[in-house]
């Protein structure tokens, strides 16, 4: 093996070491549940959820960002992209990026929202409501930077910071994704490795832990007014290796076909594999279908559907995609995803 290829290869090595860094022993029992900020997993782009929420070798929209950072190194164009979805009981799920190019990659922000609406507080004592209603609402705000190592290996970085709220309580965390693509060829076989929400770790903190506490009432008597705090444990973040492939067919001058597969490693969750393709024609219209997390422990999704249109418009490129995601006895997501490239 040749120094040049040990260089590209370089950036792969890193990733994988820093993959062994979160492996937790699972043997024993399951992590599910043991990690606060789930929203930072929802995946915004309608066209990637569509190809079976396997992104992490997509790099011609802004939206590939979110699976690997590295996709900001092959972004040439200035873009802008907003998604939503009705996530899973009518919660609100709202994710905005832009990104525009400096030196030799592009810089990128991004913010998601999550806001469950109105909520009424039920109790075993008041199970139909005791009047009062209180929300569930996430933000993340993240800023990145990708560029090109080499003409066929891009890296990439993204920082950001993360905020749940429940009722009058929150727990904030900064957290960091970083991650590669190799491109073997100009229109052929992509690799691509990342790693999302490596991050702290914090607690709950607000009002609602603030409590009236009697030590001993046997040894002081009656101070059940006397104020004091709960203290929840520390919680992670939702770290997640992602390593995948994709493959471009190019018939003709207006058929495309591409195909994409992912393997994911989380830390709070079973390992699975997801895969998925496109077919594009004439550039104009896209459709697009795949089969998410095969493999996982008592996964809940499954096939996934999608198809999107793009048409220049006043001098812009404009893409319009819709993606479906079958999440079994829960019912399933609709993502929606409009984008612009100046």
């Amino acid at each position: 093996m040749n120094r040049s290829l040990l260089r590209l290869l370089l950036p792969f090595v890193v990733m994988l070491s820093l993959r062994m860094l979160i492996v937790e022993d699972s043997r024993a029992q399951t992590n599910v549940g043991t990690t606060v900020g789930q929203f930072l997993l929802i995946e915004p782009s309608a066209r990637v959820a569509g190809m079976g929420n396997a992104g992490v070798t997509i790099s011609d929209e802004a939206m590939g960002a979110f699976f690997n950072p590295a996709a900001l190194g092959r972004a040439d164009r200035a873009q802008a992209q907003f998604g939503y979805s009705q996530w899973l009981a009518d919660i609100n799920y709202n994710y905005v990026i832009a990104t525009v190019p400096v030196g030799n990659g592009s810089f990128m922000v991004s913010m998601t929202s999550l806001e469950s609406g109105e909520i009424d507080v039920r109790t075993v004592a008041q199970p139909l409501g005791t009047g009062e209603r209180y929300t569930v609402s996430d933000v993340a705000y993240g800023v990145g930077y990708g560029m090109k190592v080499t003409d066929r290996v891009s890296a990439g970085i993204q920082v950001k910071f993360m905020q749940e709220t429940i009722w009058h309580s929150s727990i904030s965390a900064f957290a960091m994704d970083v991650g590669t693509l190799f491109k073997l060829s100009e229109d052929g076989l992509v690799i691509g490795a990342s790693l999302s929400n490596f991050g702290t770790r914090a607690r709950y903190d607000g009002r609602d832990l603030r409590v009236r506490y009697d030590f001993d009432p046997k040894l002081f008597g009656d101070n059940s007014s006397l104020p004091a705090q709960l203290y929840t444990d520390e919680f992670g973040l939702p770290i997640l290796f992602r390593v995948g492939l994709q493959y471009s067919l190019q018939f003709g001058d207006n058929h495309r076909i591409v195909l994409v597969a992912d393997a994911f490693h989380p830390n709070d969750n079973t390992e699975s594999v997801s895969v998925g393709g496109e077919y594009t024609f004439a550039g104009t219209l896209s459709l697009r279908a795949g089969y998410q997390n095969l493999w996982q422990q008592d996964s809940e999704v499954g096939l996934t559907l999608g198809a999107g249109v793009g048409y220049d418009l006043f001098g812009a490129d404009f893409q319009l995609d819709y993606g479906w995601t079958d999440f079994s006895r829960l019912g399933a997501v609709q993502r929606l995803t409009l984008g612009l490239l100046f």
